[in-house]
């Protein structure tokens, strides 16, 4: 009886090892037989990371973890920030559009605003100006490269019904999405890691009824978000601040 319950135990695991291998996976293949093999005493190729199942070779074997805390990692996320300003702005000023967009490093990541309807946009239309594609094409290289998530935000000054909107959220909504598809169409950036986002009036940035401060309200911004943890991106404005203490010669950038 003991011999055969050792038989059946034996097909049994040659079985699940037959159906783990039945979708040959070559990675995953080699991990498995480097366990079976040390596992057996066969043969003897590194550790096994137990958490994982896998085996870990001994030239990635580290005595003591490496980690990072929130700090270091906020002044790193603040160094590939000020690569991908810098990078922006280098190729804003070969095109000679540096001075029409307004940038700012914050929580949220990196923004680049296109702001003032009358240098963008006509008014109360979403059709991309001359100014506004030259804008883009600049600075799109440099967003599909980046690897980041992009969001095109949209925003309105208060005044509801237009002659081609019903709302501002439809106005706000169609420049957005003008700045999305030259992006994504011209410029390279991949479709899954952008989109498009229409506030209408309800994010202004000025609450005078001034001429200029309509106009403030009258914008795009081009968000190139962190991806780091909320406790890391809330300690970036407070770095950004003093930003002469952090400069990026001071420390190598992730960003080549």
């Amino acid at each position: 009886m003991a011999s055969y319950m050792d038989m059946v135990t034996v097909l049994m695991c040659m079985f699940i090892v037959l159906f783990a291998m039945s979708t040959v996976d070559q990675k995953k293949y080699e991990q498995l037989r480097n366990s079976l093999a040390t596992g057996f005493g066969a043969e003897e190729v590194g550790l096994i990371d137990t958490a994982e199942g896998t085996v870990v070779p001994p030239e990635l074997v580290n005595d003591e973890s490496e980690s990072f805390s929130e700090a270091e990692l906020a002044l790193a996320e603040v160094d590939e920030l000020y690569a991908l300003r810098e990078a922006i702005r280098r190729n804003l000023h070969q095109n000679g559009v540096d001075q029409l967009v307004q940038i700012k490093i914050d929580d949220r990541g990196l923004t680049v605003g296109l702001v003032g309807s009358e240098t963008f946009f006509a008014p109360d239309r979403a059709e991309l100006s001359v100014a506004a594609v030259r804008v883009l094409d600049a600075i799109a290289p440099v967003l599909a490269e980046s690897g980041r998530e992009v969001s095109a935000e949209g925003h309105a000054d208060r005044h509801g019904r237009t002659v081609n909107f019903p709302t501002d959220w439809e106005l706000s909504s169609g420049r957005a999405t003008q700045v999305l598809r030259r992006l994504v169409e011209h410029g390279g950036v991949p479709q899954e890691r952008i989109k498009a986002v229409g506030f209408g009036a309800a994010r202004p940035i000025a609450t005078g009824s001034a001429l200029e401060d309509m106009a403030m309200n009258r914008r795009v911004d081009v968000i190139v978000q962190s991806d780091e943890s909320d406790i890391v991106r809330q300690l970036i404005p407070g770095i950004v601040a003093g930003e002469g203490a952090v400069s990026p010669a001071s420390r190598g950038s992730k960003l080549p």
